[in-house]
């Protein structure tokens, strides 16, 4: 193997020639502790940068086995080097000549700790995945330049961020300790009979709608939990915590505007990830197949049964396999509620702000106006306590306008001036002295929920199709016509958190509300592709073809996802990997 000298050798060879002539430093070099893999060059000094990667053994590292030998250690250990690595690098980052030049990055962190592609730990080496836009003045190389970058910068950056010896002991055991605990507390939720956790001291409020970090002001009030709500739990490492427990069931949050019913709301929806230390959050947990919910007009629906919500449209249309270009709000959060549950939900939480109101609820002046036969739409107020007793699933939902859920309400949690309060006798009292007198529009069942089967079509080419022989009633072969190749690469672009480009569509995801990083909309695009590739056949389900991948989302076999490493990945849910599929408008189902 070549060493770094041979590297500073090469690019100040490379001086000045033209741009695609850096190709030729593909390959490994050993450098002092540390071996540097280039796996791919970029061809020209604007497109997406050089992909790198440096692999320093555990003997040089030095990271005890105890910081990463539970897989929550382990995770938050790689999150933890991720941010320093970042750190390091955004130090000593200048600006070296045209396009990306001079760029050295990993992985963009959020708030949360996270299972991301960018950087590994194991008894055996610790390896960070890592961009450089390597240096040139217009399309001729900066070989010189490009030395200095990678074989004095590099070194500089690696030897801050990835050996232990260098690092805050105290600063990474927190990391770690707060990780774990955070994981154990989730664990415990199901057998307490909870669905989320909201600790005294939580500090919810954050700095804008676009920054997600704690909100910084002196005036900021920390979460209390009402005494009737309160549980207690005794952390591996950090001992006795108390605070808010959300029992399973149907939960209401109430009151007035500006209160903060919708920021403990979205604060229980982020719960299925951990806060880093300092967010604010820490050890607020939601159990993790929890999914919000929202109304999104104009969306695409494929085949799904919304006959539990809604039912006899006009023209005949039907429910039972209710597909759309062009979804209205109560279409559109019907089906997504079927949707979730068919990929596993076990909890919904629903925010009236974001939702249909006559999905919500039809009160007794409109049902006597506009009688049932007339209306199609079952609203949800009548089949969300059937959901819960058919199927276990609990909601819970953010309701400021209307007092008739306090009807089907097993809690109800009255904010003010940002503290909870227990409501829950008083509101009952209130149902019961002021009886709303609308008519129960759902029956006495929620309905079943059938397993779809998506068709064995390339999902990222609209125009081409799969075919499918018959011989004497019998399904025959597969084939796919107009010369498409199943083992193409669809084009894959992540733009943002809200919006992937699969081939040549763009799906929107601004209503799957639970992402937070835009790794993971590259995770869901390469799922989305390999599914294509290995498992849709046209004979599992789509809770099958979720159960197949699932591995791939979150664990060491997330590498499997794309043809070679890459260090843009970030674990997923199924749960966010199934709504973007239901969102592509080249999906076809049975």
């Amino acid at each position: 193997m070549a060493n770094d000298q041979v590297l500073r050798q090469t690019l100040v060879r490379l001086d000045g020639l033209g741009y695609k002539a850096y190709k030729e430093i593909q390959g490994s070099y050993r450098f002092p502790g540390f071996t540097l893999h280039i796996d791919f060059v970029q061809g020209d000094p604007f497109a997406a940068p050089s992909r790198l990667r440096v692999v320093v053994p555990q003997a040089e590292a030095g990271f005890p086995p105890e910081t990463f030998h539970t897989r929550s250690r382990e995770i938050a250990l790689r999150d933890y080097l991720t941010r320093q690595f970042g750190k390091a690098a955004a130090a000593v980052r200048e600006k070296r000549g045209s396009g990306n030049s001079g760029l050295i990055a990993i992985a963009p962190t959020s708030q949360y700790i996270l299972e991301r592609s960018a950087l590994w730990v194991s008894e055996a080496a610790v390896e960070a995945r890592f961009w450089v836009g390597l240096p040139a003045r217009g399309r001729q190389i900066l070989g010189r330049t490009a030395a200095e970058l990678l074989c004095d910068d590099l070194p500089l950056i690696v030897g801050r961020s990835l050996f232990y010896s260098v690092l805050n002991p105290t600063e990474l055991q927190q990391h770690l300790t707060v990780a774990e605990d955070t994981d154990w507390l989730r664990d415990q939720l199901a057998a307490r009979g909870l669905v989320a956790f909201v600790p005294d001291g939580a500090l919810l409020p954050r700095q804008s709608g676009v920054d997600d970090r704690p909100l910084q002001d002196s005036s900021a009030v920390r979460f209390r939990s009402p005494a009737s709500l309160r549980v207690e739990f005794d952390r591996p490492n950090q001992g006795k915590i108390s605070g808010m427990g959300i029992p399973k069931g149907i939960t209401l949050i109430v009151g007035g505007g500006y209160h903060g019913k919708s920021t403990l709301l979205r604060a229980i929806a982020l719960g299925i990830y951990t806060a880093i230390p300092g967010d604010g959050r820490e050890h607020l947990v939601t159990d993790a197949a929890a999914v919000k919910i929202r109304a999104e007009d104009g969306r695409s629906i494929t085949g799904v049964d919304i006959s539990p919500f809604i039912n006899h449209l006009p023209q005949g249309r039907s429910t039972t396999r209710f597909s759309t270009e062009n979804a209205s709000g109560s279409t559109s959060q019907a089906a997504s509620i079927v949707e979730a549950l068919e990929a596993g939900a076990r909890v919904l939480l629903i925010d009236e702000d974001t939702s249909a109101t006559n999905f919500m609820i039809r009160d007794r002046r409109m049902q006597a106006l506009i009688a049932k036969d007339k209306e199609p739409i079952t609203p949800l107020i009548d089949k969300i306590r059937q959901l819960y007793q058919d199927d276990g699933v609990s909601t819970i939902l953010v309701m400021g306008g209307s007092g008739d859920y306090f009807d089907v309400a097993d809690t109800v949690i009255a904010m003010t001036d940002y503290l909870p309060q227990d409501v829950t006798q008083q509101a009952r009292a209130i149902a019961a002295q002021f009886a709303t007198q609308r008519t129960a529009e759902g029956g006495n069942h929620f309905g079943s929920l059938t397993p779809r089967i998506p068709l064995p079509k390339r999902l990222d080419s609209p125009e081409k199709r799969w075919e499918q022989s018959w011989h004497g009633g019998r399904r025959g072969d597969t084939r796919m016509v107009e010369g498409d190749r199943p083992e193409r690469t669809p084009k894959l672009k992540a733009r943002d958190i809200d919006e992937l480009v699969f081939g040549s569509e763009t799906v929107d995801l601004s209503a799957v509300e639970q992402l937070v990083e835009v790794g993971q909309v590259r995770t869901i695009g390469a799922a989305i592709a390999y599914l294509q590739q290995h498992y849709l056949d046209g004979r599992r389900t789509l809770p099958d073809l979720l159960d197949q991948i699932a591995p791939q989302l979150a664990a060491d076999q997330i590498d499997e996802l794309t043809t070679y490493p890459q260090g843009d990945l970030v674990a997923v849910r199924p749960l966010e990997l199934a709504a973007a599929f239901n969102r592509l408008r080249s999906l076809s189902l049975r």
